[in-house]
C-alpha cells in the first residue's frame, strides 16, 4: 500500500516535476479526485488538482475548502517538484487515451506537456503557489474503524440527507462512536433513517456531523477499498479519514444535531411482515400515478394482504397488492413514495417490517432478515402523510 504523507510540500517550492505514470493508476486516481474539485469556483485554483513528484510517488491533491482528498500511485520520476493542472480536462484528456504510460512535464509559465504514445498535447496550469496547505493528519486522535461497517452505514443513511438545506446540520449525517459501537444517523425533517454497528469497539465516546459531500466522497472510495480498516482522526474544525492510500478531510458540521432518539418510537398498534422486492415492485408500480405534489402512495392493511394505491387527476389511478403476516384491524396509511423506495432499495433483507400506531403517527420500517449477519441493525421512520 501508498502511504500517503501528512506533510504538504512548502508552498515556496515552485521546481517544475517531470514524471511518467501509468495511464490506469493515474485515471483511477483522477476519477476519485473530480468528485471533490467544484467545476465552477470563484478562485481558480481549486479547479485545478495539486500534482507533487517525490521520489517514486505521485501525490495527487483537490480540494474545495471545505473538503479535500489526496491520493497517491507510483510513478517513475525523473525530476520532483510541484505543478497545478485542471482537473476535469486532465480526467477527459486521459480517459481518451489508449493504455500505457503518459509522461508529464512541467514547462515555464505553468502550462503543462503530457505526451502518451503518438498522443501529445500542452494545457494552462497555473501557479501552485496559490493552492491551500492542508491541515495535518493528528496521529494522536487515530480510531481505527471497519471499512464494511462504515460503508454500510453510509449506504443506509445517505438518501436520507436532503439535497439542499436551509438548516445547515441537517445537510450531514451524525456519526455517533461509543464502546459498545458506531452509529449513523440522518434526517430531512420528514423521515430518519438510523443505522448501527455493535461489533466495533471504540475506546473513546464522540459524536460529529459529517457533511454529504464528504460521505459521497467516502462512499465512492469505500466501495473499491480492500482494507479492513480505515483511520479516522479529528480536531476542532476537521474530520480526517485514511481510506487505503486516500486521506479525505472535511470541515465537520457545528451546533446541536436534531434529538433523534425522541423520535425513534417506543411502541406500536400494529406490525406487518412482507416481502422486500414485492413491495418495491408494487410502489414502483402505482408510483407512476401518484399526485405530483406530495408523490402519495396509499397503504391499506387487511387480513393477509396489503393494497398500494395512488391517484392522480390528470393521469389516472393505480392499485397493486402485497401478501402479507398481519393480523390487527384494517389501517390506511399514506407515505410519501419517494421515501419508501430509497428505504426499500437500500436494504438486502428479504422481508422487511412494517410497525405503525395510527394514520397521523411516524410509521417504522425495519429489515426483517439479513442474508449475512453483519451486525448492523437499521431503523427507518417516516412522516405520514395527511388527508
Amino acid at each position: 500500500m501508498i502511504e500517503v504523507s501528512p506533510e504538504p510540500t512548502p508552498a515556496k517550492d515552485t521546481s517544475r516535476p517531470e514524471f511518467t505514470v501509468s495511464r490506469l493508476d493515474l485515471l483511477r486516481e483522477l476519477s476519485e479526485l473530480r468528485n471533490v474539485v467544484q467545476r465552477k469556483n470563484t478562485i481558480p485554483v481549486l479547479s485545478n488538482i495539486l500534482v507533487q513528484a517525490t521520489g517514486n510517488i505521485l501525490a495527487l491533491t483537490a480540494t474545495d475548502l471545505e473538503l479535500s482528498l489526496r491520493t497517491a500511485c507510483h510513478a517513475s520520476v525523473k525530476k520532483e517538484g510541484r505543478c497545478t493542472i485542471p482537473a476535469q480536462k486532465l480526467y477527459d484528456y486521459v480517459k481518451l487515451l489508449e493504455d500505457g504510460d503518459v509522461s508529464v512535464r512541467c514547462l515555464e509559465n505553468n502550462w503543462v506537456q503530457i505526451r502518451s504514445g503518438r498522443s501529445h498535447t500542452k494545457m494552462a496550469g497555473l501557479s501552485c503557489e496559490s493552492f491551500p496547505i492542508l491541515p495535518l493528519f493528528p496521529q494522536t486522535s487515530d480510531v481505527k474503524l471497519d471499512a464494511a461497517a462504515l460503508r454500510d452505514l453510509i449506504g443506509k443513511t445517505l438518501f436520507a440527507i436532503p439535497a439542499e438545506e436551509s438548516r445547515h446540520l441537517l445537510n450531514g449525517a451524525l456519526l455517533v462512536l461509543k464502546p459498545e459501537g458506531i452509529t449513523m444517523v440522518a434526517t430531512d425533517g420528514h423521515r430518519l433513517a438510523h443505522a448501527s454497528y455493535s461489533r466495533s469497539q471504540c475506546a473513546k465516546e464522540a459524536r460529529f456531523v459529517v457533511p454529504k459531500k464528504a460521505l459521497l466522497v467516502l462512499n465512492g472510495l469505500l466501495q473499491s477499498a480492500k482494507a479492513e480498516h480505515i483511520s479516522f482522526a479529528e480536531n476542532a474544525s476537521t474530520l480526517f479519514f485514511v481510506v487505503g492510500n486516500r486521506l479525505v478531510t472535511s470541515r465537520q458540521l457545528t451546533g446541536r444535531f436534531p434529538n433523534y432518539e425522541a423520535v425513534l418510537p417506543q411502541s406500536h398498534k400494529g406490525e406487518a411482515v412482507l416481502s422486500k422486492d414485492e413491495l418495491l415492485s408494487a410502489v414502483q408500480r402505482v408510483a407512476q400515478f401518484v399526485d405530483q405534489r406530495s408523490n402519495a402512495v396509499r397503504m391499506r392493511l387487511t387480513a393477509k394482504e396489503l393494497k398500494v394505491s395512488s391517484s392522480n387527476a390528470e393521469m389516472g389511478e393505480s392499485e397493486d397488492a402485497v401478501e402479507i403476516n398481519y393480523a390487527g384491524e384494517p389501517e390506511t396509511v399514506a407515505f410519501n413514495s419517494h421515501y419508501l423506495l430509497d428505504f426499500l432499495r437500500a436494504v438486502e433483507a428479504s422481508k422487511v417490517r412494517f410497525r405503525f400506531k395510527d394514520a397521523q403517527a411516524p410509521g417504522e420500517f425495519i429489515p426483517e432478515s439479513d442474508p449475512v449477519d453483519s451486525g448492523t441493525a437499521f431503523r427507518y421512520v417516516v412522516m405520514p402523510l395527511r388527508g
